[in-house]
């Protein structure tokens, strides 16, 4: 049997990661903050948005190609930086760079992921973006902003908003710990997922946040959500992006925007796109769902706008698009597929993603993406 027949959705992919997956790591991954309220409303506000199916117009020839700040990628979407991705399957990181380099769409890596910007520049072919969770130290600043460049990466993105750690309540009593350590429970539930024990096994180790390994020789375990990089870095202001644009040569993108007065300000700051997310309900209980805010930033900046936070499909990357995005990332469905399948995993995601929007603009009567934007208009039914 195919892996189109057995895993044809990313709920499929889901569905295997959580009977893969010890259960610690599962709720790291799967989590949201508090009640999981905006991740949920994240999910209903997206199926609320409705299409007009187009008839009569005949065979359509899809093309799913776009530019984005000056490069070219073969499909509207890419990977989204998450930490510690090395803890879902042994070198994520590497492995989904090298499938976003060779299916041509862009990969970020977190400041907290468990391998070096050294180790997986070299698989981006160059057009890596890099996550930065802001280093309050300008030495430290200054010498993780001259790694990742001479890495290879060519565009940064600052990460403001996570100005302080949140609960994630479910990820707490998880037991996950940073580094990570495997208590007497957290072993009882490795032993319940062979695959992923063996995995971690040939691996060698647990994975660590190795990028922050220069910058600090503390031992302290801590909570999953106050990790070492909380030790290292700070809350950003808007002195912080002046200084970033002055010393990043490249696209720099400011992810976090839900507020429109914030958008003209980024712009007027010269960032180079805006990354529109409530990062997927994981650090702001009462934020509202990222599709709803998305039609008025667009409307306050002319700068290209990205959306994550809640696609599940195809279906979904026309929406975010549809209501103003320029181009859609995902996180946690990546690493459902490599929990789910291994390395196998990115490379059928991808084919779930294209082959998704291949369908739905089959139906909508439009090739491309972006001309949702022309004529086919959504249908809000709140």
């Amino acid at each position: 049997m195919s892996l189109d027949a057995r895993y044809p959705a990313i709920s499929d992919l889901r569905d295997r990661a959580k009977r893969r997956l010890p259960r610690f790591v599962w709720d790291y991954l799967d989590s949201a903050t508090g009640r999981e309220i905006t991740q949920a409303a994240n999910r209903r506000a997206l199926d609320d948005i409705r299409f007009l199916p187009s008839i009569l117009h005949g065979e359509i020839e899809t093309d799913l190609s776009t530019t984005f700040l000056g490069e070219d990628w073969s499909a509207p979407f890419g990977i989204s930086p998450l930490g510690m991705s090395g803890l879902f399957w042994p070198h994520a990181e590497r492995l989904l760079a090298a499938h976003g380099h060779k299916a041509g769409i862009p990969y970020g890596l977190s400041s907290v992921a468990a391998t070096t910007p050294e180790a997986v520049g070299p698989e981006t072919g160059g057009r890596g973006w890099y996550q930065l969770y802001p280093p309050r130290d300008p030495e430290i600043r200054k010498d993780l902003l001259a790694r990742v460049k001479e890495s290879g990466f060519s565009t940064l993105v600052l990460t403001a908003d996570v100005p302080v750690a949140s609960r994630r309540e479910r990820q707490l009593k998880g037991g996950l710990t940073q580094p990570p350590r495997l208590t007497p429970r957290l072993l009882a539930q490795t032993a319940l997922r062979p695959a992923w024990a063996l995995a971690m096994a040939r691996r060698g180790s647990l994975p660590r946040m190795e990028t922050l390994d220069r910058y600090t020789s503390s031992s302290q375990n801590l909570s999953s959500t106050a990790h070492v990089g909380y030790l290292l870095r700070t809350s950003p202001g808007w002195d912080y992006l002046k200084w970033l644009r002055e010393h990043w040569q490249g696209p720099l993108i400011v992810k976090g925007v839900l507020r429109q007065e914030d958008a003209s300000r980024l712009e007027a700051e010269g960032v180079d796109a805006i990354w529109v997310s409530n990062h997927a309900g994981r650090q702001f209980d009462a934020a509202p769902p990222t599709i709803e805010v998305l039609p008025g930033i667009r409307a306050a900046t002319d700068l290209p706008l990205i959306f994550d936070s809640g696609i599940e499909g195809g279906l979904d990357i026309l929406r975010a698009i549809a209501l103003g995005a320029d181009f859609v990332m995902l996180g946690r469905a990546w690493h459902y597929a490599l929990a789910a399948l291994g390395a196998e995993g990115p490379a059928h995601l991808h084919h779930i993603l294209t082959a998704d929007l291949a369908a739905n603009l089959g139906q909508l009567g439009v090739s491309r993406p972006l001309d949702l934007r022309g004529g086919s208009l959504p249908i809000a039914t709140r």
